[in-house]
């Protein structure tokens, strides 16, 4: 049990919720509809004012967000002796309890600290000693496994200290197995259909499913269903934890949960791909929702009319890799005039000369990054079209 001298800082607070750059939007957006208030996006996160109850929902709800922080302190701390006094400043006596282990994560960098590793070592540094100075003992540092995380953002104007609420980024939903290659986070995958304005109300379709990221984040946003309900986060382990609290709010978001009004459809040339689908739906128990099918993008088949079509193609960033998706590119463009009159569909672009080879005219492009690939997110309005010649072989796999 933790020490009684334990206390927890007085809400109400102003958190942090961060997210790939270009989903601020979405993200803020995601915090309003929850109820909550005084929401200020920023450059890859999000301002918000709340409190306990606030934090867990947060955490339950939020489809973009990779991480809820809660600031500690924050100013000018470019240096090491800066950042060591920054984070020597805070209470940490009352926020680790006795026997209670950290960890300490910083990301970003500063003229003076290249290395967030090296600064993550001086922001432990600086709790350690505090807590020895106060306690006669020192707390435990467990990487792996630790009771509180530190967060530290170094920035050359303004490097904030952080505990983070959430531990595993929530883009690691648990359906998908730990070390697959996707190329998508299922955060990002959760934002595009959210720039789409999918609500589940009209059918989707992922032709080029890969794994099945959009097609599992479709059906739990169909189906209402808070992303975060299977799994656990680090402010569980805080001392000042109410596990009433986050049970009320874990029954507040089952209630919301439906049967999803419109179909979800799935598929994929790769018969592999297809079965890896297949196991993550049934992973994050959507699978009763989605159809999922054997097929080549140029056979693409909206399941009803009003389809909203989103994909995400293969980049080609690798050397040569361009010239090989170029036929991809026009089987896709080509299924999409031949196929899908009336629909909307979105596509995820990494390179401009690939997105020229659809052959149609986007009505709206939106910038945004998977990791560090700057990337366009790009609408086109379907109608019936002059047939173009269609490509040999068979149409490539994406997520």
């Amino acid at each position: 049990m933790p020490s009684t001298e334990v206390r927890a800082p007085q809400p109400p607070w102003r958190l942090v919720a961060t997210c790939s750059r270009g989903l601020e939007a979405v993200l803020a957006e995601e915090l309003r509809s929850l109820g909550i208030g005084s929401v200020e996006a920023g450059r890859g996160s999000v301002r918000f004012t709340g409190d306990l109850h606030v934090l867990y929902r947060a955490n339950l709800a939020l489809r973009t967000a990779i991480r809820v922080l809660l600031p500690l302190a924050s100013g000018p701390a470019g240096d090491r002796d800066s950042l060591y006094g920054l984070a020597a400043g805070i209470g940490w006596e009352s926020l680790i309890g006795a026997g209670q282990s950290l960890a300490v994560e910083a990301v970003g960098r500063t003229p003076e600290l290249p290395h967030s590793g090296f600064a993550a070592l001086v922001v432990k540094d600086a709790i350690v000693d505090r807590i020895r100075a106060r306690r006669r003992r020192r707390p435990n540092v467990d990487r792996a496994d630790p009771d509180l995380r530190v967060h530290v953002h170094l920035d050359p104007g303004e490097t904030a200290i952080s505990l983070d609420s959430s531990g595993e980024p929530l883009s690691r939903r648990g359906y998908r197995l730990q070390g697959a290659e996707a190329p998508l986070t299922e955060t990002l995958a959760a934002g595009l259909l959210l720039l789409a304005d999918y609500d589940g109300a009209r059918p989707l379709l992922d032709p080029m499913c890969g794994s099945g990221t959009l097609a599992a984040e479709a059906a739990l946003i169909a189906s209402r269903t808070a992303p975060g309900l299977e799994r656990a986060f680090a402010a569980e382990r805080w001392p000042f934890h109410d596990p009433a609290l986050l049970e009320d709010e874990k029954r507040r978001a089952r209630g919301l949960s439906r049967t999803p009004p419109a179909v979800i459809a799935a598929s994929d040339v790769d018969a592999k791909m297809v079965a890896t689908t297949t196991r993550n739906l049934r992973r994050a128990r959507q699978l009763r929702f989605v159809s999922i099918d054997r097929a080549d993008v140029r056979d693409l088949k909206p399941p009803g009319p009003d389809t909203l079509i989103v994909a995400n193609p293969p980049y080609g960033h690798r050397l040569g890799e361009l010239e090989e998706l170029r036929p991809l590119y026009r089987a896709l463009g080509d299924a999409l005039k031949q196929r899908a009159a009336g629909c909307t569909a979105w596509l995820l672009v990494g390179a401009r000369e690939l997105a020229n080879e659809i052959g149609l005219k986007a009505s709206r492009r939106i910038v945004v990054f998977n990791g560090p690939i700057e990337c366009r997110f790009l609408r086109y309005d379907l109608y019936a079209g002059s047939r173009r010649k269609q490509p040999t072989g068979k149409a490539g796999t994406s997520d």
